[in-house]
């Protein structure tokens, strides 16, 4: 039993790997379909393919991800969960706090920043959210929310395998967080890394876990249900809370 999670474990770290060095061989293909696999949603031009790759991460996550991330869940405790998931998140705290700060919302990003300082120091590397208990206010900013404050516009919708519904400018933008990743940038030793990174990966999907039957519930086209959802949110966290009203973006 042993044997065959951890060969889950590394199939997992080895399709993120093999898909984060595709992603500008991705981007641009993707954007080379839009010219071909047309539909009539102007923020999705090219479903056809994204309905393709929705299909090939449905099979991903039935086969592998789900499955690992359900033992994850069952066989861990929760406060080992909840550490794990605040561990990375204090990682994922000084990456917000510099995209805050080319956002201009230097108040927010120097808060980001003290976040890490007191969850690394009396946190204990992160396993407590200390910061969150005294009123420091957890944000969530990414680098493609900082493009959408610099005034670029989201572009086609995309769904990449494994990592899921992107706007062309998101699918740019999560290059350059995943480079800007803590993990990726501090941990050199190859093996340690892509097993942190699988660790983070099945601690998120284990987190979503109890979506899953909302959203079977819920959509009568699964599809489309995450789309929508994916981009109205996306609209609403790059302009924190307050869009304007919605207008054609392309």
């Amino acid at each position: 039993m042993a044997a065959a999670r951890r060969s889950e474990v590394d199939g997992v770290e080895n399709l993120l790997r093999r898909r984060v060095s595709l992603l500008p061989v991705l981007a641009v293909v993707a954007l080379l379909l839009g010219g071909c696999a047309t539909s009539g949603n102007p923020k999705d031009p090219i479903e056809g393919f994204n309905r393709a790759m929705f299909g090939v991460n449905e099979g991903l996550d039935k086969v592998i991800f789900k499955p690992v991330a359900t033992g994850y869940d069952v066989v861990l405790p929760s406060p080992v969960k909840t550490g794990v998931a605040n561990v990375f998140g204090n990682l994922d705290d000084a990456v917000i706090g510099v995209n805050n700060l080319l956002q201009g919302k230097g108040k927010d990003g120097f808060s980001d920043f003290g976040r890490v300082l007191l969850n690394s120091t009396v946190g204990i590397f992160g396993l407590f959210d200390v910061a969150t208990q005294i009123g420091l206010e957890k944000h969530d900013e990414d680098f493609g929310q900082t493009f959408g404050r610099w005034g670029m516009g989201p572009g086609a919708y995309v769904y990449w395998p494994v990592f899921g519904s992107r706007t062309v400018r998101d699918s740019f933008g999560m290059f350059l967080d995943w480079y800007a990743d803590p993990v990726v940038a501090v941990v050199h030793d190859v093996p340690a890394r892509n097993s942190l990174i699988a660790l983070r990966f099945i601690s998120h999907r284990a987190q979503f876990l109890p979506a899953d039957k909302v959203i079977e519930e819920a959509a009568l086209d699964k599809y489309a249900y995450v789309r929508d959802g994916y981009l109205q949110r996306r609209r609403n966290v790059i302009y924190d809370g307050n869009p304007p009203r919605e207008k054609e973006d392309f």
